[in-house]
Order: structure tokens, then sequence, then C-alpha cells
């Protein structure tokens, strides 16, 4: 963990550069792995028993300003994942609206985007290409790119080399060497060795301190609490509190136990009537 440094509080007056009013998104229960279009059409048609969607995200609504670390926190399946993506743009929300003003970089699928047959080195220059970078300044930032990924001799090895947390390191140092104005980043933070970790958090501090903004899905509650200035917690695809992270977590963690409580009781039930 990185000592003696924290976002701090965010400027009086500063922009917004994230805007999120109402969203929504739902997904289909009928279209599925198992099913094809053509077995799912006829599911519908035949109007079998049982709900056609969920809503994975409700009612969400908040804003992010110039400067914030927010973490989103909360149970799994509550739909931190989701609402990442659709703030990267990745998924389409089935109502609401998100209003981004900045240049966003993502770091939210380990080696998403990374070419299995190109080396690391190549990887980074296509990764500048498809984020819209000039090829040139791209060239001119992949020694600090490489330097920071600490990869060694593997940066001109195939991607298909290499493993789940060398493709994160590279893709962090990747999406954190653009000069974003929003980090969007999913779990990444945990991904590595203690010291690649303390360098991930630095750095991520580095672009907070610059006056970025930074939507952080963690479920390491420390960082939320020492390095975030703003949380949320979802559960159910809604929104349940927002404010200071240490009273955030501690909602968190009560629901949590409350949780657990629940599923020890309802164990105990099945036990004992099976006796």
């Amino acid at each position: 963990m990185v000592e003696g440094v924290s976002p701090g509080p965010v400027q009086p007056g500063a922009p917004t550069v994230i805007e999120v009013r109402d969203l929504g998104v739902r997904y289909s229960l009928r279209l599925t792995r198992k099913n094809t279009v053509r077995q799912s059409f006829a599911n519908l048609l035949r109007r079998r028993d049982g709900p056609s969607s969920f809503w994975a995200l409700r009612n969400i609504s908040f804003t992010l300003t110039k400067g914030e670390s927010l973490a989103i926190i909360g149970p799994n399946g509550a739909g931190k994942s989701t609402l990442l993506q659709a703030l990267a743009g990745i998924i389409t929300p089935s109502e609401g609206q998100i209003d981004v003003r900045g240049q966003i970089s993502s770091l939210l699928t380990l080696g998403a985007g990374f070419d299995a047959e190109l080396t690391g080195r190549d990887n980074i220059l296509l990764a500048g290409a498809f984020m819209g970078m000039d090829h040139r300044e791209m060239a001119r930032r992949i020694d600090s790119i490489i330097e920071f990924a600490d990869l060694g001799q593997f940066i001109d090895a195939s991607i298909k080399t290499y493993s789940t947390g060398m493709r994160a390191r590279l893709g962090f140092s990747i999406a954190t060497a653009i000069d974003p104005d929003i980090l969007l980043l999913d779990e990444v933070l945990a991904t590595g060795d203690q010291v690649f970790r303390a360098k991930s958090q630095a750095r991520v501090l580095e672009l907070v301190r610059a006056a970025k903004g930074i939507v952080l899905v963690t479920h390491d509650m420390n960082w939320v609490t020492e390095f975030c200035n703003r949380a949320i917690l979802l559960e159910q695809g809604h929104i349940v509190a927002e404010g200071d992270p240490a009273e955030v977590v501690a909602i968190h963690r009560e629901h949590s136990e409350q949780v657990k409580a629940l599923k020890a009781a309802e164990a105990a039930r099945v036990l004992a009537a099976a006796r």
C-alpha cells in the first residue's frame, strides 16, 4: 500500500466530467449462449413461463467531478462491472443518459484488445491506434510504458506467452500512460506482485492529483477508505448508499454480515430438515 498520500478534497467549482441520469441496463434472458437466435425466437413465440429479461442496473444517477476518485463497491452481481462498461461505451444503456466530457481510458478486462500473435511492444502501438493516439506520440511514450510494465525480455515475445498477471501489467501501463481525463479501472489494482500493486496505486494517485477523474471497482476496502474521496454502494442494480468512503464501506460491511447470517441460518434449516 502506498503510504503518506491521498487524493484529498475536490477543488470547489471543479467541472463535471461524467453525468449519469436515470441509467438502466436490461439484459435479455432469452438469448443465451446455449440458444441460437432461431431457438430464442421460437421460445418467445411459445411465451415460455418466467421473465424474459432482468435489469442489471436501474435508476442510476450520479456525477463525477474532475479530481474525484470514486469507488464503486458492492456484492458480486450488484452491477458494478456493467456500470463501468456503460461508462466506457461498451454497453448501450436501455434507458437514461450518460454524458462524458473528456477522454476516457479504461482497463476493464485483463488483456482486452490485445492481439495474441503480436509482441507486447507491437500491442502497445496497436492499443494506441485503437485509442485514437497519433502513432508518433505513442512511439514517444513506448519506452516509459515498457519501463513501467517491467516485463523484461518478454516485451518482445508474443502476448500468447504472457500470464494473466503479465497481460494486466501491460494493459495497466498502456491505460494510464495516455494521460486520460477519465480513468475507469475494474479490479486491476489487485493484480501482480506487491511492488507492481504499489506502483499501480501510486500511478492512480498521480492522475487524481493532476485533477483527473477516476472510477474504480474494487473489493479492497482499505483502498476505498484510504485513497478514494467518494464511494457508491450498489446492490441488485441500485444505488443504496453514496458519500464518504468510510461511511459507505461501513454500510457495505454491515449488509454483508447480515447476508452471511441469513445464509448460515438457511443452511442450518436445510440440514435440520434433512435429518
